[in-house]
């Protein structure tokens, strides 16, 4: 969820023009709020992103392009992500059928982060909407190309005094954006009744994802019964399901378990740390000695040469 958290810096008001509807025959000014970008949990895109309170319900990544084109230029602005988004994993230009049928169908094998990927995409449920629709005053964080461009928006932004330099909402849009209204309804209706192919591919998709997350778990169970905890006791299960009730309980004991592995190693290698600290102190001693025993050996010597009388 895009958000902005410090409140070191005030917001600026963009306004913008709403033209004329069929349905609200009547212009109006809409008011945004935008701010760099400060999440609780800082990216390394923030320097390069605004947030923006209190979009329009009916926004959409294209009416920001054209926007901020209007603003600062175009070739400056990059995504958009909106509030509770979820951003979609599959290009928009394709049909959600067609897509998901070429998902369920069989691959060759290849990188298997990426098979399971293409799984979990074509086990999810089609999408009823081809427009998204927000809540009154939600926000979203545009994300540019350069920090500079983000000093260009703001300063943008302060020049806007008169009404008629308001920009003015979805003009230069076109047909990039899917028409609300009656045409928006009869698409939903249509996409609410998906064909059986396309049911039977998304629960063929689910039940191969649901299937593989078991075998997982299973596994995981299994590995974990043969190892000891921290105290050095062993899990013992009795009959019924071998795996943990969930995925997050998996992942939980997947994790310390991992956790438990990595603990042992630097236990290894401290161990050993200790060893080699304790064999460089030995040789130190055993130079030492050595280095005693031939200035003794020395002294001894010198000691002899001078009690030495040559015969005359």
């Amino acid at each position: 969820m895009p958000e902005a958290t410090s409140h070191t810096e005030e917001f600026s008001v963009l306004p913008i023009s709403i033209p004329p509807l069929p349905s609200f025959p009547v212009k109006a000014i809409h008011y945004l709020y935008i701010r760099r970008n400060a999440p609780k949990i800082p990216t390394p895109d923030d320097s390069r992103s605004l947030f923006i309170a209190n979009v329009p319900s009916d926004s959409t990544e294209f009416h920001f392009r054209v926007l901020i084109a209007g603003l600062i230029g175009a070739g400056k602005f990059e995504s958009m992500t909106f509030e509770n988004e979820k951003k979609p994993s599959r290009s928009s230009h394709e049909p959600a059928q067609a897509i998901r049928l070429a998902a369920h169908r069989k691959r060759k094998r290849g990188d298997d982060e990426s098979q399971r990927e293409r799984e979990e995409i074509a086990a999810e449920l089609p999408s009823m909407w081809n427009r998204q629709i927000y809540r009154s005053g939600s926000s979203g964080v545009a994300l540019l190309v350069d920090d500079r461009a983000v000093e260009l928006v703001l300063k943008a932004v302060k020049k806007l005094k008169k009404p008629k330099d308001y920009p003015i909402w979805g003009d230069g849009i076109g047909d990039k954006a899917e028409f609300l209204g009656s045409e928006w309804l009869k698409e939903h209706n249509k996409l609410s009744y998906p064909g059986n192919d396309v049911i039977q591919a998304t629960m063929d998709a689910y039940f191969t994802v649901f299937n593989r997350k078991e075998r997982e778990a299973e596994q995981l169970a299994k590995r974990l019964r043969n190892e000891p905890d921290e105290d050095g006791f062993v899990t013992v299960t009795r009959g019924g399901r071998a795996a943990p009730a969930s995925r997050d309980e998996a992942e939980e004991a997947k994790q310390k378990m991992l956790e438990r592995q990595q603990k042992k190693k630097d236990e290894m290698t401290d161990f050993y740390r200790f060893q080699m600290r304790e064999k460089r102190k030995a040789e130190q001693i055993e130079i030492l000695k050595k280095f005693e025993e031939d200035k003794k050996r020395v002294q001894a010597m010198k000691e002899k040469r001078g009690k030495f009388r040559p015969e005359t």
